[in-house]
Formats: C-alpha cells, sequence, structure tokens
C-alpha cells in the first residue's frame, strides 16, 4: 500500500496508508483562518468515526478510515454557530445543523478530494476534482509504496474568479467558485 498525503496551500490533508488493513487521513490547516473538514462515505462504505470537525489555523488532526473505505473529503468554511445553536458554513456546508455531517454531502462550492481504498485490484485511487465548484486549494502527494503520483489543485480560484461564478460572502469576500453549468444559462 501506498502512503498518501494531501497538501494545500491553504488547507493541508494528509493521507497515510499503513499496510494492507489501516488509513490515516492526517489533516493540517494552513490557511489563515480555521476550516471545518468533512467526510462524506460512499454508500456502500462505513462512516469515518468523525464525519465533521473544526480545524484552527496550524493545527492538524488525524482521523483512521476502515479497510476499503471510499468516499470524498472537502473542507468547509467561514462557519458559525447562530444563537438558537445551528451551526452553518457559507462554504461546503452539509446543513445537519452541526458540526458532523452525519451521512450528508456538503453544497457546493467545494473542492473535493475523492478517495476508493484497495479497490480494483487491491489498489488506491485517489483525485482532486472541482467537479462541486472550488472554494480551497488542495494537493494529494503520495508518501511511501510505488507509482503514486501527486494529484492537485493548488492554485486559489478564488482570486482569479468570474464575477458571475463567484459565491460572495456578506462582507463582500469571495468564499467560492459556483461550477459553470449551475450558474450560467447555456
Amino acid at each position: 500500500m501506498a502512503q498518501l498525503r494531501l497538501v494545500s496551500l491553504a488547507f493541508f490533508v494528509a493521507v497515510l496508508i499503513s499496510g494492507a488493513h489501516s488509513t490515516t487521513f492526517n489533516f493540517k490547516n494552513n490557511c489563515p483562518d480555521p476550516v471545518w473538514p468533512a467526510s462524506l462515505a460512499n454508500s456502500d462504505k462505513g462512516a469515518l468515526s468523525q464525519t465533521g470537525f473544526q480545524l484552527d489555523s496550524g493545527a492538524s488532526f488525524s482521523l483512521d478510515a476502515p479497510p476499503a473505505w471510499g468516499g470524498r473529503l472537502w473542507a468547509r468554511q467561514r462557519c458559525s454557530t447562530d444563537s438558537s445553536g445551528r451551526f452553518s458554513c457559507l462554504s461546503g456546508d452539509c446543513g445537519t445543523g452541526q458540526v458532523a455531517c452525519n451521512g450528508a454531502g456538503g453544497a457546493p462550492p467545494t473542492t473535493l478530494v475523492e478517495f476508493t481504498l484497495q479497490g480494483d485490484g487491491g489498489k488506491d485511487f485517489y483525485d482532486v476534482s472541482c467537479v462541486d465548484g472550488f472554494n480551497v486549494p488542495v494537493s494529494v502527494v503520495p508518501s511511501g509504496g510505488s507509482n503514486c503520483d501527486s494529484t492537485s489543485c493548488r492554485t486559489n480560484i478564488n482570486a482569479r474568479c468570474p464575477a458571475e461564478l463567484q459565491m460572495v460572502a456578506p462582507d463582500g469576500s469571495v468564499v467560492g467558485e459556483q461550477k459553470a453549468y449551475n450558474t450560467l444559462a447555456v
């Protein structure tokens, strides 16, 4: 098994795959503000022990995955809890009203990191996807194993996002880039 490390210019997630039976996702927040990593298991896979958590700037956190896990990870941004106790995020919110996503996916725009561990032929598969839009740069950088290439979306697309695709926070800052096919009339 290869060891994988996810790196982001803003949000850093490391994935270590050690042996044939265990995987550890190591998250590190390189953003200047907190992020709230989240996970959603594929329908035929068990959930991770935590499906959402806060990660302050510079902080790290490790999370074990069950064997043959598959699913997606993403970072939520600009999260808060209102006076009624309901938790929500400006980008990547999963709509549960809690920090934990509990089987709910993130609302676009989100930069996704997708995994299939011990997939076809016992191999691990991973990718960084902007299919649900973009909110933070992220990379997957393998460590150990063999023939494992890095994959990433390292550019902060928010800084270059056309106005018609921007998801704008109440303070006017861009927190994500929407998918063009959801935003533009074709």
